[in-house]
C-alpha cells in the first residue's frame, strides 16, 4: 500500500531520493547539469512529500512559493524500479492539494526535453506548456508548464 507523508527537506529519505534524482539528471543533462543544479537546492524547502511502499521510500516531490498565487513544483522523483505504478501522479496530487490549503491557485514547474516521461506525466495531470519563466528563459532544454489548481478538490 502506498503511503504519502508530508514532511520537509530535513527528512533523510527525501535527501536520499534527491541524491538519486541528481545522479539521474547529471547523466541526462550532461554538461548542462551544473546550470540546473544551482536552482535545485533543497536546504530551505518546507513542503516536501515522501511516498512509501511497504515502509520503503520510493518517491518524493516538493513545492515552494513562487509568488502570492503560485507554487513551483520541485524535486519530483520515483525510483526506477517503482515507476509505471502511478506513484508520481499520486505525489503530484498530494502536493497540489497541500498547495491549495495555503490558498495558492496555480502551480508551475520546469522539466527538460531529455525527460519525456516527466513531460507526459505533467501533461496527463493537466499541466500545459508555457513560455519559460525566470531563470529558464532562453534555455533550450527547459520545458515549463503550468496548471490552475482547483481549491475545492
Amino acid at each position: 500500500m502506498l503511503r504519502i507523508v508530508r514532511t520537509d527537506s530535513e527528512n533523510g529519505d527525501f535527501q536520499e531520493l534527491v541524491k538519486l534524482l541528481d545522479e539521474d539528471l547529471s547523466i541526462r543533462d550532461g554538461a548542462e547539469h551544473a546550470f540546473y543544479a544551482k536552482f535545485n537546492k533543497i536546504d530551505s524547502i518546507k513542503n516536501v512529500v515522501v511516498a512509501y511502499q511497504n515502509q520503503f521510500a520510493v518517491g518524493c516531490g516538493a513545492f515552494k512559493k513562487y509568488d502570492v498565487e503560485m507554487v513551483e513544483i520541485k524535486r519530483m522523483f520515483v525510483r526506477p524500479e517503482s515507476r509505471g505504478k502511478g506513484i508520481a501522479s499520486e505525489i503530484l496530487k498530494v502536493l497540489e492539494k497541500w498547495a491549495t490549503e495555503f490558498n495558492f491557485t496555480s502551480a508551475i514547474l520546469e522539466t527538460g526535453y531529455k525527460q519525456p516521461e516527466a513531460i507526459r506525466l505533467y501533461e496527463k495531470s493537466g499541466y500545459t506548456v508555457i513560455p519559460n519563466y525566470g531563470q529558464y528563459e532562453g534555455v533550450e532544454n527547459s520545458v515549463c508548464l503550468k496548471k490552475k489548481l482547483n481549491i475545492t478538490d
